[in-house]
């Protein structure tokens, strides 16, 4: 991918290695509320932070059509938006944590989805994150 991260707040990057196959062009690990948690080395850290606040919205949009798939508090288990270029994949990754991934256009979406479902699933526990508590 690119060169390695050496950001001091991107500790758990490395739990992205996983994702760097062909095809991907970065991973993002997130919070629920839109915050870069981690990011792989193929992407600028703003870029990753601005990518983690635009994939919780789409995620947040994901929730508010469930409705239409099945009733209200259908949850989302994967987001997948294609475009011309590349596909974006969005899923749950931990309480509270969101991973999501770039692609090219030419990649194996399947390869892509089955890896970061066991990214998500083998560390969870590292994975998520606590709700932020609003202090006044």
């Amino acid at each position: 991918m690119g060169t390695p991260v050496t950001d001091s707040s991107n500790k758990l990057g490395w739990l992205l290695e996983d994702l760097e196959i062909p095809g991907v062009r970065f991973a993002v690990l997130l919070s629920d509320d839109g915050l870069r948690i981690a990011h792989s080395a193929g992407v600028a850290k703003d870029d990753a932070e601005r990518f983690a606040a635009a994939a919780s919205g789409l995620r947040s949009l994901g929730k508010a059509l469930g409705e239409f798939c099945g009733g209200a508090g259908n949850t989302v288990r994967q987001n997948m938006t294609e475009y011309d270029e590349g596909m974006i994949l969005i899923t749950a990754a931990g309480a509270g944590a969101l991973l999501g991934v770039a692609t090219h256009s030419d990649t194996d979406i399947g390869l892509i989805a089955h890896r970061m479902n066991e990214l998500a699933a083998r560390v969870g526990h590292e994975l998520g994150s606590q709700p932020r508590v609003r202090i006044d």
